[in-house]
């Protein structure tokens, strides 16, 4: 077993303390360009159409990966590898929210939109840097609690910037004020990124500036290009139905991202080639990316449509759905989350990311026990709780795994690639598993997502020499100690 005080030991540095509040501020920006930004303009009776196209200001949070190289290549001389880009986005984020607080939505429309779109790009430039930092900053025993505890803080700035922020607009400060409080916790989160330890110093990419930003406006052009061409043609003719249209986004994203890719290739765009020629120089480098789709997949599909299945399928009511699915399933994720970083803090990277995929996978069957057993608050509670429990565990040891996986040199740029890689099956299991669902029924469907989760475990398996390679120094001191 592991000693409690080695596990203290590993949560108790200041390396880890700085995951916590950078997580923070990592969460905090989200609801500011989505849900409390939503419920302001509700508030201030703007149109229903209006609101709607405002969900467009989350799209910097998709397309990061395209300039998450340049924080690779540049950093500003202000406090060292990391933590200047974290210090610049976080004083940018306070700016905006400042900017924000002046503004009439009813009057100045246009505007709120610009500052939403600001928050969302300095938020997600933020999460760039920060997952950049975090990998470059934690040693291999302290991943996992790394990500936990990454989580933790990501998770509770969430109901800081979420639910709270809309109790203070509404009872204390009203909007502006709250803006304005936002503004001031960004400051002081600035202040904590000075205290937070130096990243250690590394031999970067060293390339021409303005073919730096010559292959970066070619590959957004050329991407950008492609997708609005492909979107004037008749897709309608090949028919009308879900499916189709999916199918057909799917493959106009795809053709725009390998012109994109071409257009980098071809003008010279070191710091995002550098970064994907370095990742596939590695021994089945494709295989890795299957997995990183597809090790959440089982997790993902019943998450889905978990909230629709508690009302339609089971029968809850709205306000039961969300004291225990929405409260319970939050503290079992952090809770997950913490205790699969004490168990990664001493256990190899391989054994703990098939432990948890396994449990992630058996824990889809307490839906499955809902959907054919009668109704019970007790089985409800037991199935989310433990579902989330275990789908804490997952991320933690998922959120290691892509963090063991990146370069040093290409950190933020591997990172932001292999992150948008990971959301690929959460984007695009909702489509099927509604039609699934139609078909099948709910417990023929919650029998799937076990199966759903296979693929990934029988891929973990075959990698298994690569992912403990990942972890030589800990594989080296397991064999002292044997």
């Amino acid at each position: 077993m592991t000693p409690p005080r080695a596990i203290l030991q590993v949560f108790g540095s200041r390396r880890i303390a700085a995951m916590l509040v950078l997580g923070f501020a990592s969460g905090l920006p989200l609801a500011l360009s989505a849900g409390t930004l939503q419920a302001w303009l509700t508030v201030e009776g703007l149109d229903i159409r209006t609101i709607g196209f405002f969900a467009l200001a989350g799209l910097p949070y998709t397309f990061k990966f395209a300039w998450a190289p340049l924080a690779d290549r540049f950093e500003p001389p202000l406090a060292g590898r990391r933590r200047s880009w974290l210090l610049v986005t976080q004083l940018g984020l306070a700016a905006a929210c400042l900017a924000m607080a002046t503004l009439d939505p009813k009057a100045s429309v246009a505007a709120v939109g610009a500052c939403a779109v600001a928050i969302a790009f300095l938020s997600a430039s933020q999460d760039i840097v920060f997952d950049a930092y975090r990998s470059d900053l934690l040693r291999d025993d302290e991943r996992g609690a790394g990500a936990a505890v990454s989580v933790l803080g990501y998770r509770l700035a969430m109901l800081v910037s979420g639910g709270l922020a809309l109790i203070v607009a509404d009872q204390w400060l009203g909007w502006p004020g709250m803006f304005r409080a936002m503004a001031a916790l960004f400051v002081l989160l600035a202040a904590a990124t000075l205290w937070a330890p130096r990243a250690p110093p590394v031999e970067g990419l060293r390339s021409d500036v303005r073919r730096e930003l010559a292959g970066f406006v070619a590959m957004i052009v050329a991407g950008a290009g492609t997708f609005f061409l492909l979107r004037q043609l008749p897709w309608q003719l090949l028919g009308s139905g879900r499916f189709v249209a999916l199918g057909a986004d799917t493959l106009m994203l795809l053709a725009a991202c390998v012109a994109a890719l071409r257009a980098a290739r071809w003008a010279g765009f070191p710091s995002f080639l550098a970064p994907w020629d370095a990742f596939f120089a590695r021994e089945r480098a494709v295989a890795l990316l299957a997995m990183i789709v597809l090790y959440k997949l089982g997790d993902a599909f019943a998450g889905s449509l978990s909230t629709t299945f508690l009302l339609r399928g089971a029968g809850f009511t709205v306000t039961e759905v969300g004291a225990v699915n929405k409260v319970l399933g939050l503290a079992a994720t952090i809770v997950g989350a913490l205790a699969g970083g004490a168990w990664l803090a001493k256990r190899p990277l391989y054994g703990s990311l098939m432990l948890f995929g396994v449990l992630q996978a058996v824990s889809n069957f307490g839906y499955w026990l809902l959907a054919v057993l009668p109704k019970s608050y007790a089985l409800m509670a037991a199935a989310i709780g433990f579902e989330n429990l275990c789908g804490g565990m997952g991320t933690a040891a998922f959120v290691a795994f892509l963090m063991a996986l990146t370069d040093r040199r290409f950190s933020a740029a591997q990172y932001a690639l292999l992150s948008a890689l990971a959301a690929v099956g959460r984007v695009y299991v909702g489509p099927a598993s509604g039609v699934m669902v139609e078909a099948l029924g709910w417990p023929a469907f919650f029998v799937f997502t076990v199966g759903a989760a296979l693929p990934g475990l029988v891929l973990l398996r075959w990698l298994r020499p690569q992912v403990a390679a990942l972890e030589p120094a800990r594989e080296s001191r397991e064999a002292d100690a044997g």
